[in-house]
């Protein structure tokens, strides 16, 4: 039974973002056009968010063209998630102490010319470098295109613009396989890049010209965090590599292990360095109080659960049933349909219901979605075998994703808004790594004891879907003892 919120709850989240919206004033706190504030920023994210997969269908034809090695090629895919994932949190800091706004047109910018050098790229260590660019890039924009939601949307208006974020967000994934097939198909596999360049320059130019600069939030702008950037940046790259090692080789392989061992040695040192740092990479009363602390561990484990879908789901579609990939990947858009739906729904839903009721009910949906799967079979029809399920998986997504960020994000000051935004979106992609190395795992025990490929897929699914049901339970726990500190 979904919890509902206790008494007090809607009156304790309007005053923190109440709070929030009278803390210290930007030097532009009314842009002009904040529409145009929201096309860009979730522009980019979109653009961050296609190329996580538009490489996967293309990848055969750049293997031939720049003689790729097999091992190389998953490199062209590993190298934009290790550098994007390992440099979140201190692309969100950057964002801070030198302004969010630099921080976001220098992270487009490298982004789009990083994208044309991929493009254009004539040998392998070219590409594979030009992937390490586009990675830097996305994390130094990614922190701060939620931060400049926050700064620039107040009140009702904000939760609003982060469930149009994050259902563009969550879309480019979806959009990116369907758009790196028929790019590949129609033109060239050169073009699943160089289509970010016309429309980063677009988005550049239209950011110089709408977004707001918000003053600095730091008397020292120039101060960073030195040691606390070289050891969170080296826990957290290390950890996104023994996740992609773990999918790839398995979390007994030698490069897993010594990945996460490093992993464990410089997370504890980095905690001990922010302990201490006057202006620290990652304040941590974000990371261990307050709603933002709350909703973290939610996140992560419903990013846990549903990061693999694309992957397995897809493989099922061509190698099982024997789709083309373009087919495949429209066959997908009804789940991206449905989340977009929910997404845009979900600020009338939380006003009406409440937050936690809303969290709670879409990561149950999200668990039932991927229990759903666990009855797929090798010749089930498409409406009674996969539409349901994804459906289902699309709406709960798309309830508690929205939610979990205006919740977590609330009370967040001006001050500490690119830190938490790359924090939050540290636990989304790091979680979500873990996740697909688990659920590859899962597959791969499953098929190696016998099973075919269509069962290994459903247990893996099966398995996501536990683990999205602990992060129900988790928010029934976390968010009502939140609300209840709250009133």
């Amino acid at each position: 039974m979904p919890a509902s919120d206790p008494p007090g709850t809607a009156s304790a989240l309007t005053a923190s973002r109440s709070r929030l919206t009278t803390a210290k004033p930007s030097a532009d706190p009314t842009p002009p056009r904040p529409s145009l504030v929201l096309a860009v920023v979730t522009g980019v994210m979109l653009l961050i968010g296609i190329d996580a997969t538009v490489v996967n269908l293309a990848l055969p034809d750049m293997t031939r063209a720049v003689h790729l090695s097999p091992t190389a090629g998953a490199w062209v895919l590993n190298a934009y998630t290790l550098a994007f994932g390992g440099l979140l949190l201190l692309g969100g800091r950057l964002g801070d102490v030198f302004g969010r706004r630099r921080a976001f047109l220098t992270g487009i910018a490298l982004f789009t010319l990083a994208s044309l050098l991929a493009g254009c790229a004539p040998w392998a260590w070219w590409l594979i470098t030009a992937r390490v660019a586009q990675g830097i890039g996305g994390a130094l924009a990614g922190p701060s295109t939620m931060a400049l939601i926050l700064t620039t949307f107040p009140g009702p208006a904000r939760a609003r613009a982060l469930a149009w974020y994050s259902a563009v967000l969550g879309g480019g994934a979806t959009a990116g396989l369907v758009l790196g097939g028929v790019l590949t198909d129609l033109a060239s596999w050169r073009w699943v890049f160089l289509v970010n360049v016309p429309l980063g320059i677009l988005l550049t130019a239209t950011a110089v010209r709408v977004l707001p600069d918000p003053a600095r939030q730091h008397s020292a702008p120039g101060r960073l965090d030195i040691a606390g950037a070289i050891t969170g940046t080296l826990a957290a790259t290390a950890f996104v590599y023994a996740c992609l090692r773990a999918a790839s080789d398995g979390w007994s392989a030698p490069a897993t292990l010594v990945a996460l061992a490093a992993a464990a040695l410089t997370a504890p040192a980095f905690l001990a360095v922010e302990r201490r740092a006057p202006q620290p990479l990652m304040p941590l009363r974000l990371a261990f109080r307050g709603p933002l602390a709350r909703a973290l561990p939610v996140i992560a484990l419903l990013a846990a659960a549903v990061f693999g879908t694309l992957f397995f789901l897809g493989r099922y579609l061509q190698e099982v049933r024997g789709y083309s990939p373009v087919a495949s990947g429209l066959l997908l858009v009804p789940m991206l349909a449905a989340q977009f739906a929910a997404a845009r729904l979900s600020p009338i839903l939380s006003r009406r219901f409440g937050p936690t009721r809303l969290i709670v009910s879409g990561a149950a949906g999200v668990a039932a979605g991927l229990g759903g799967f666990t009855l797929l079979g090798p010749h089930d029809s498409y409406a009674g075998g996969l539409l349901w399920p994804m459906v289902l998986l699309g709406l709960g997504i798309g309830m508690s994703m929205p939610t979990l960020n205006t919740y977590a994000l609330a009370a967040v000051s001006p001050a500490d808004s690119g830190a938490a935004s790359g924090l939050l979106q540290t636990s989304q992609w790091q979680g979500g790594g873990v996740g697909l190395a688990a659920w590859v795992t899962v597959y791969g025990t499953e098929t190696r004891g016998g099973g075919t490929m269509t069962s290994g897929i459903a247990t893996a699914l099966g398995a996501a879907g536990i683990c999205a049901a602990v992060g129900c339970l988790l928010a029934i726990v976390l968010l009502r003892r939140g609300t209840r500190d709250a009133a």
